[in-house]
């Protein structure tokens, strides 16, 4: 019966680093969205360095990969990567403007598509469709009627509700996964050893 016990213990320790990784992005989604401004800096300036080591990644299987067909093409994507990585850093302002009008335009030809969809098929979801078309029209016409301000906001609000509810997530996963190791090392305990196995013998076991 102790291994089953180390194994709980070992499981409910994953699942206590998981809910605490969880309460650490939560922590860091509440502290974004008081602070959205920094946030969206600091989502900008994680973008570009993402940018960055994707280039240098793509960059060195590039190099492994010369003499084939897909040599140049590794080549150019990475250093696309690269230099998009290195002005995303040196101009995060800018980056936030220019994706916040992006995010706006996906907003509203999103609604559209959405809201004509919706009218035209007349499916048993119309009016769930109808209300995201609206709702998606709404959100990008209010981001694109106060741009470029809502750069300094928008981008870091999605970010800090993305970390929110991720660690609200990954809480509930290891707070549930603790909990069903606990009922299920109960039940092992509680059993313990079968009748067939208070009966073997030394000598059967040798057998």
């Amino acid at each position: 019966m102790k291994e089953p016990t180390a194994e709980g213990r070992k499981l409910s320790r994953g699942f206590g680093r998981l809910a605490l990784l969880g309460t650490l992005l939560v922590i860091a989604g509440v502290v974004g969205l008081v602070y959205t401004g920094a946030a969206t800096l600091t989502s900008m300036l994680l973008f570009g360095w993402l940018l960055l080591v994707g280039g240098l990644v793509g960059l060195l299987h590039a190099i492994e990969s010369r003499g084939t067909s897909y040599f140049w093409l590794g080549v150019v994507v990475a250093a696309l990567n690269l230099a998009a990585g290195v002005v995303v850093i040196k101009h995060p302002e800018g980056t936030a403007e220019a994706l916040t009008m992006f995010a706006a335009l996906l907003f509203l030809t999103g609604g559209v598509f959405r809201l004509v969809g919706s009218v035209v098929v007349r499916g048993p979801q119309m009016g769930w469709t109808l209300l995201q078309g609206a709702f998606g029209l709404l959100l990008g016409l209010l981001v694109l009627f106060d741009w470029p301000h809502s750069s300094l906001y928008v981008l870091g609000l999605f970010f800090s509700l993305a970390l929110l509810f991720d660690g609200l997530g990954l809480i509930a996963m290891g707070l549930g996964g603790r909990r069903i190791v606990s009922m299920v090392s109960g039940r092992l305990d509680e059993t313990g050893p079968t009748d067939d196995e208070l009966s073997e013998s030394p000598e059967d076991e040798r057998k």
